[in-house]
């Protein structure tokens, strides 16, 4: 016996969401080589690696956390426009990581190849430093006071 779930199938569907779904939004950083981005993070911001998805031409694209906040890494994918930084040489988005250990992953980051934008420092309400990874990606690593 086979089952196979057609578009149709899912279309006429009613949909996933439940009440108990709350909305979030996930940013999906888009780089030249996700393994060694991925081990960027892991060494840098103590991430972990929940999902790992292999794709063609060695290519890979996974769910990471830092302290159970999500976010997506993978392989650029020329073909449907999906540019790392490095190729495009900016990155329009912020990525903004607020965490109770801003200086040591900051200090962190700069260790394993980050280039310090800003450096640590204390504003009126906000503990904040500024960095490029090596990936092209820009953080904010900071706190609210």
């Amino acid at each position: 016996m086979s089952f196979k779930t057609t578009k149709t199938d899912i279309i006429n569907k009613e949909p996933f969401m439940t009440e108990n779904t709350i909305t979030t939004v996930k940013p999906f950083l888009t780089v030249h080589n996700a393994k060694k981005a991925i081990d960027f993070y892991v060494s840098c911001f103590g991430a972990v690696e929940t999902k790992r998805f292999e794709m063609p031409d060695q290519k890979i694209s996974s769910v990471i956390e830092i302290d159970k906040a999500e976010f997506y890494v993978g392989d650029q994918e020329t073909h449907h426009e999906n540019l790392s930084p490095e190729l495009t040489s900016s990155s329009p988005v912020r990525i903004i990581l607020q965490t109770k250990n801003a200086d040591q992953l900051f200090e962190k980051a700069i260790r394993f190849g980050a280039t310090q934008i800003c450096p640590m420092t204390t504003e009126e309400d906000w503990r904040i430093g500024k960095l490029q990874d090596p990936f092209g990606h820009i953080w904010e690593i900071g706190y609210t006071l």
